[in-house]
């Protein structure tokens, strides 16, 4: 069973990820995330926990990696503040507790910045504001 205190946790840390991933994006872009972030929690592939999901770190060739660049390069933070958090915890409720979607990334898997080239050999889905979108591999 899920408590209120449980469900405040989960709210926080979706709506951390959408401000630091996607805090300057138009509302779509912010809902991209959130999207990404649920679909891997509803994936049965990571865990069912969003903060997990959201603070998960892997260890690949003796380098420590971030399922979200911003949580390697920041670590956890306390509090944000500021019209851009408003938003985003506006996104993170709409998705999380509404289930709010967009239907075009029913797959979406995994995003990067479209300015980084990452080489990834997944199906591109779409892009979003400054971000590509990607599903899993075929």
């Amino acid at each position: 069973m899920i408590t209120m205190a449980d469900r405040e946790k989960q709210l926080d840390c979706l709506a951390k990820n959408i401000y630091f991933e996607a805090g300057h994006e138009p509302f779509e872009g912010k809902v991209a995330v959130a999207q990404v972030t649920m679909n891997r929690v509803e994936s049965g592939k990571y865990s069912d926990d969003v903060c997990k999901v959201v603070y998960q770190k892997n260890v690949i060739y003796e380098k420590v990696v971030c399922q979200f660049s911003w949580f390697c390069e920041r670590g956890p933070v306390a509090k944000v503040k500021g019209p851009a958090f408003d938003e985003s915890m506006e996104v993170a409720k709409k998705v999380l507790l509404e289930n709010f979607r967009l239907p075009s990334l029913k797959g979406a898997m995994y995003y990067h910045a479209d300015y980084v080239k990452p080489n990834w050999n997944l199906p591109k889905i779409t892009k979003i504001g400054n971000h590509i979108f990607y599903g899993e591999r075929i």
